[in-house]
């Protein structure tokens, strides 16, 4: 849930949502400053496409009294071209102890957060490698979870230790080494996380095992076996107690396992109990499938708000419904379920399964996944609720960015992805009028870009494509564009005048007016148009996300 959305911190949200400088020459329209470190996490150089990762397994000891790890991990790879050097990504505050190829240490240079290694011999085309990263040093503790990122560490009401991390936008090679880009997913992974004795620790996948160390510690064995981006990779430490259940799905039985604190174990089961399966019944109408049967579903009790990690949902809603006991909508649609359950497991279809490439295009991961939110209210309320719910949310948005964000620097836009972006969305769904057609393209999406990377202009293809519209200048407005359209008209008579004022050459987006107790499309272009009116001019602004302005 990158960097989540909320009542009444608007303006500083935003600025967690990107560095202040970045946004003041945004909002001026100026081309913002990024420096080498921007350049080297966000562009994908041959030191970085020339190979594909295949596997890790990260071999982590958490310190929580000194708030220091130590570990390893291996990275497993094909070389995609002849390679010598790669690039691969650790935040400069750990220190690397070696990096161990073939039994030998290799040479490493690092400059900022990049780390580059030099093989003693050219790697061919098509080989697979492998090599091992240890690294050490204090945990970066972060300050106010999950928006800037980092370690928590707090206690439970007993006084034991309770640690999570979260590190979407801020990076994986945070806490972890790493090919830290989300273009490219490894395919499957081992997470080994050693945690002082009477503790326990959840991640992502199924526990294959755990192991009694010598020095007093347990390491807790967790398999992934799909995809998975770096930000959505995991640890939970505390004394947790677990609870399961199952839910009858489209794919089978899929387990769902609920790992909570003690003190909060019978709250849970009624919370999740009247969220989680309600939810997933919704989703996998809409979506399909949840993506990721083998790994399973799980919640788990974490010391902030939330986090989309895959089959490992970080919660931390305190037990209420709505966001934090609020609706982000006004309309008293959104007290009818948990807004972190909801929100984050619909991150597994769109941000998990379907992943953005580069970060400025994670509209795709918010956008869609707070559009589903007006599903879940859709099912529970009906289809004009879930209208409305969706625009209610843009009293939350400022159009002082762009939804997308610069390429190759490692920076997203607009915190607008969220509420603009959900409004796109419904737009998009009112348009294509069809909602045996929509869902057949949202179901789509996730088979087609299911556990792949992919870019805001594949999905705008897709989307074109399936409902057989052209919808170009209208992704443009809402995505390209800081502003929204606005609907001018002016009446004389028995007729009115309509066109569109934007900044989109051309702009042409058809739009509903009410004619007496009936909706009318119209096609508005950026020149005037007339026709005969015997009502009034009452554009559709529940469900187009536009302004409406008379002029005469």
């Amino acid at each position: 849930m990158n960097r989540y959305p909320g009542m009444n911190l608007k303006s500083i949200l935003i600025f967690l949502l990107i560095a202040l400088s970045t946004l003041s020459a945004f909002s001026q329209n100026k081309t913002p400053v990024f420096t080498k470190a921007d350049t080297l996490r966000g562009k994908l150089t041959p030191l970085r496409t020339s190979y594909d990762i295949d596997y890790y397994h990260l071999d982590l000891k958490v310190d929580i009294a000194n708030r220091f790890i130590s570990g390893s991990n291996v990275f497993k790879f094909t070389a995609t071209d002849d390679l010598q050097r790669l690039q691969f990504d650790l935040f400069d505050h750990l220190a690397v102890d070696k990096v161990i190829y073939k039994g030998k240490e290799l040479p490493f240079q690092r400059e900022f957060n990049a780390v580059f290694i030099d093989f003693p011999a050219l790697i061919k085309q098509g080989s697979k490698e492998e090599f091992n990263v240890h690294y050490s040093g204090k945990a970066l503790v972060a300050k106010r979870a999950p928006w800037d990122g980092g370690f928590t560490f707090a206690q439970d009401i007993q006084g034991k230790p309770w640690v999570g991390v979260s590190c979407q936008g801020l990076g994986a090679s945070s806490w972890w080494p790493t090919k830290d880009h989300q273009s490219d997913e490894v395919d499957s992974m081992m997470i080994s996380i050693s945690v002082p004795e009477g503790l326990m620790n959840v991640s992502n996948g199924r526990l294959r095992s755990t192991e009694k160390l010598k020095d007093g510690y347990t390491r807790y064995n967790w398999f992934v076996s799909y995809p998975i981006n770096n930000y959505t990779v995991t640890l939970n430490i505390a004394d947790y107690v677990h609870f399961d259940d199952s839910y009858s799905g489209e794919n089978g039985n899929l387990t769902l396992d609920y790992y909570v604190l003690r003190e909060n174990l019978e709250k849970a089961k009624k919370q999740f109990g009247a969220n989680v399966k309600p939810m997933l019944k919704v989703f996998e109408n809409w979506f399909g499938p949840y993506p990721f049967y083998r790994d399973g579903f799980k919640l788990i009790d974490a010391p902030y708000l939330g986090m989309e990690h895959q089959s490992a949902i970080a919660y931390g809603n305190k037990y209420l419904n709505g966001y934090m006991g609020t609706d982000l909508s006004g309309t008293g649609y959104g007290l009818k379920w948990d807004y972190i359950i909801v929100h984050e497991a619909g991150h597994e279809w769109f941000g998990n399964n379907i992943t953005s490439k580069d970060i400025a295009d994670m509209w795709i991961h918010e956008g869609f996944t707070m559009y589903s939110e007006g599903l879940v209210v859709e099912s529970i309320d009906g289809k004009k609720a879930g209208a409305k719910y969706i625009a209610g949310v843009r009293k939350n948005v400022a159009n002082n960015i762009t939804i997308i964000g610069p390429y190759d620097v490692n920076t997203e836009g607009s915190g607008d992805m969220y509420y603009k972006g959900a409004n796109l969305v419904h737009i998009l769904r009112t348009i294509i009028d069809d909602d045996t057609k929509w869902r057949s393209i949202l179901r789509g999406l996730n088979k087609d870009f299911g556990l792949k990377t992919t870019t805001t202009g594949e999905v705008e293809k897709y989307i074109a494509a399936k409902s057989g519209k052209d919808l170009s200048k209208i992704f443009d407005q809402y995505l390209r564009f800081r502003t929204i359209p606005e609907l001018q008209y002016k009446i004389s008579g028995g007729t009115v005048s309509f066109r569109w004022n934007s900044e989109v050459p051309g702009f042409d987006m058809p739009v509903r007016i009410m004619a007496g107790k009936k909706y009318k499309w119209i096609q508005p272009s950026t020149e005037w148009k007339t026709m005969k009116l015997k009502t009034a001019f009452a554009p559709d602004l529940e469900n187009f996300y536009i302004t409406a302005k008379r002029l005469n």
